[in-house]
């Protein structure tokens, strides 16, 4: 049921994108700030409640007509994964910005490029060269796939199934909302909701590296893993970036004495850093790195698709 649910929904997702402003996801948001301004008094174990009570108030209900589906009728319980799969696996969710800026940049309309960087990551790109756009955009492509798709993936198929990516994609949202916006940043209220998606992510990001790694060239992707990961500030970011960069000969991350030219802002928000490159393998990122994105990541979405489907089929026979 889970091979079918997930691939169901990935072709209605294709048929019929899920906008980014549609009514589940602002109610989500709604709710989030609520429990926020509710519970949030300043001290760090006001932020693990509220996250808790936001995962409870989500989760369970999921949960709960799940069961009751199952109770129904199989098909019935197909239906509620579907959707719930739909409204979480965000395949088609940067997909947008993503081809608009690689025909903008094939069309050599750098400046059209550039806004729309600036309009999808929330950074200043004015002076940004044609590699340094194709770098962050690459950079910011890799991390929503994950997110928005192989973490999500991983979620869904454990034993809780369509609560656990309920779970997942508000435990990322909550670890922004609550840390990015300028009454809250640096603030007590947010750390555990950090802290909660780095444990929850701490698998599915280290899996999404290694089928980029195996779909990509395995050996520099495993080497640069295993070397460069840690230059990054956020530990998940840099394990994707240094192995979906190695996987594609590509070398990710600003230069430390390039950085004053390239303004950047947290990479909790755009998901890139200023790292020290030096030895880091690969070329720098071109128009062309995008299309290469573009088959990385759905070559790893068709190994894991593959994977779950042998997994499916053993348990069908056993």
């Amino acid at each position: 049921m889970t091979f079918f649910s997930i691939l169901f929904a990935l072709l209605l997702e294709q048929l019929k994108p899920l906008r980014a402003d549609n009514p589940m996801y602002a109610a989500a948001k709604q709710l989030a700030a609520r429990i926020e301004a509710t519970f949030n008094a300043g001290e760090e174990r006001h932020g693990r409640m509220a996250w808790i009570v936001t995962m409870l108030v989500l989760m369970v209900p999921t949960l709960l007509v799940y069961w009751l589906c199952l109770k129904i009728s199989p098909l019935a319980a197909l239906l509620w994964n579907v959707l719930i799969a739909y409204l979480t696996l965000g395949f088609r969710h940067y997909s947008h910005y993503f081809s608009s800026i690689q025909i903008a940049l094939n069309s050599g309309d750098e400046t059209a490029a550039r806004e729309l960087l600036a309009e999808w990551t929330r950074q200043n790109t004015v002076g940004m060269s044609v590699s340094d756009i194709s770098r962050v955009a690459v950079e910011k492509a890799l991390i929503a796939s994950h997110r928005n798709v192989f973490g999500v993936f991983f979620w869904f198929v454990m034993p809780i199934g369509p609560a656990g990516a309920i779970m997942y994609r508000v435990a990322e949202y909550l670890a922004r909302a609550w840390n990015e916006p300028e009454h809250l940043k640096n603030e007590p209220f947010g750390r555990f909701a950090m802290k909660a998606f780095y444990w929850i992510d701490w698998i599915p990001a280290r899996l999404t590296a290694i089928a980029f790694a195996i779909v990509g060239n395995f050996e520099d992707a495993i080497y640069a893993w295993r070397n460069f990961a840690y230059r990054w500030q956020d530990e998940s970011v840099g394990i994707i970036l240094s192995a979906g960069g190695g996987a594609m000969g590509l070398r990710l991350g600003t230069e430390r004495e390039n950085a004053a030219d390239i303004p950047t802002v947290d990479a909790a928000t755009v998901d890139t850093t200023t790292i020290e490159t030096e030895g880091l393998p690969g070329e720098e990122a071109t128009t062309r790195a995008l299309q290469s994105t573009v088959g990385l990541v759905w070559r790893a979405l068709l190994l894991w698709m593959l994977l779950l489907l042998l997994l499916s089929i053993a348990v069908w026979l056993g």
